[in-house]
């Protein structure tokens, strides 16, 4: 049987715009063989995906795609929180009604909770943030890192949430000589021919410079990623010359594809 379209009694208000997608999640877990077969197991990965396609809309700054990102993400919560509902657990409003008692919970100096609570720059903010989820009864205050995680910005997490309760360096220049004592620590157990600590002390580089970063202001994850970028545009480039001149890359040399490499380098300079 067929379903109407559920429509927003009035397009330009979100709220009923809400209503209206909500209905339209339901129907299709209600009706279509896909959706009632899922469950918060089986789109988790999903989540993911939509997240990433999120960030790459943000850092290509394309607003056109930018709203369907966010609206895949929505669909995803949306999506969620019905199978919930149809379980027995939760639904979307208690949803809603649990971001907003934390919002309001933890920004003390916007509300009228708690006069004690003083902030004036975003610093104050991060401190009382972290002082607020630890009276809410976390044992640590690195409890709220997600175990999933990707290991760079876990990384930049842990380091975050340690500073914000005071386990920090007092200035950079300590955080630089670090990043240099764990480099000559890795050079030394490659160069021993040992291999059983080369993993653990590349892994401490790795930190050492996310905490670098961090000093920085730079986000490590997102520096990554645009080298990332960078490379994929660059090697594109010389496969590309590479297709013009009829040469195959595992025929040529080194120094061949470096010089289309530079090619590609000349052009993002100019």
């Amino acid at each position: 049987m067929k379903n109407k379209v559920p429509t927003p009694k009035n397009p330009d208000d979100a709220l009923s715009q809400m209503e209206a997608f909500i209905e339209i999640v339901k129907l299709l877990r209600r009706d279509c063989p896909w959706d009632n077969k899922q469950t918060h197991k089986s789109i988790s990965h999903l989540l993911i995906e939509e997240t990433y396609e999120t960030i790459d809309a943000i850092n290509q700054n394309d607003m056109k795609e930018f709203p369907k990102e966010l609206g895949d993400l929505l669909l995803h919560i949306v999506m969620h929180s019905v199978i919930a509902e149809e379980n027995g657990d939760f639904n979307f409003a208690k949803v809603i009604s649990k971001v907003s008692e934390k919002m309001v919970r933890r920004h003390p100096h916007v509300f009228e909770l708690d006069e004690s609570y003083k902030a004036e720059t975003e610093e104050e903010v991060l401190n009382n943030w972290e002082t607020i989820k630890m009276k809410e009864g976390r044992k640590s205050a690195l409890e709220g890192v997600p175990k999933n995680l990707p290991s760079l910005l876990k990384a930049e997490r842990i380091q975050e949430k340690a500073a914000r309760v005071g386990f920090d360096w007092d200035n950079k220049q300590d955080v630089w000589a670090k990043v240099e004592e764990e480099f000559l620590e890795l050079k030394q157990e490659l160069a021993s021919g040992a291999p059983a600590r080369k993993e653990e002390e590349f892994g401490d580089l790795i930190f050492a410079l996310v905490n670098a970063a961090r000093f920085e202001k730079i986000v490590p994850e997102e520096a990554l990623q645009l080298t990332n970028l960078k490379f994929i545009k660059r090697f594109q480039y010389v496969e590309k010359r590479a297709k013009e001149e009829n040469l195959k890359l595992t025929e040529m040399t080194l120094a061949e594809m470096d010089k289309f490499w530079d090619e590609a380098k000349n052009i993002e300079k100019n």
